[in-house]
């Protein structure tokens, strides 16, 4: 499981960078403005999950997934605090279906 840096997005441009998603998951700080972009290389869609960990009027949050259709990309967020930290970290976690020809990057606008 890897921490994503998250990549702040400037007025004087940004040179995204990617990495591979990881097979057991991946995690990023959690933000009001954090975002994730999933890029799909593979000729199959994947599902790419965030753990929820809030809840709201004591009622558990279900965790949102999101459909990366083959050769497609997905922007998801934002990541906030309220829905996603993890109790022992603050993370949010990401779970994927499938992490080959996978790539992910965390921005903040």
């Amino acid at each position: 499981m890897t921490t994503l840096s998250v990549q702040a997005v400037a007025i004087a441009g940004l040179n995204p960078s990617y990495g591979s998603a990881s097979g057991g998951g991946d995690k990023v700080a959690c933000g009001e403005r954090t975002f994730l972009h999933v890029k799909n290389g593979g000729g199959s869609p994947i599902t790419v999950t965030l753990a929820a960990t809030g809840s709201v009027r004591g009622q558990t949050v279900t965790s949102p997934t999101v459909s990366v259709p083959a050769t497609g990309e997905r922007l998801i967020g934002p990541i906030t605090s309220d829905l996603f930290a993890g109790a022992t970290d603050g993370l949010a976690a990401i779970s994927y279906s499938g992490v080959t020809t996978v790539t992910v990057a965390a921005f903040r606008i």
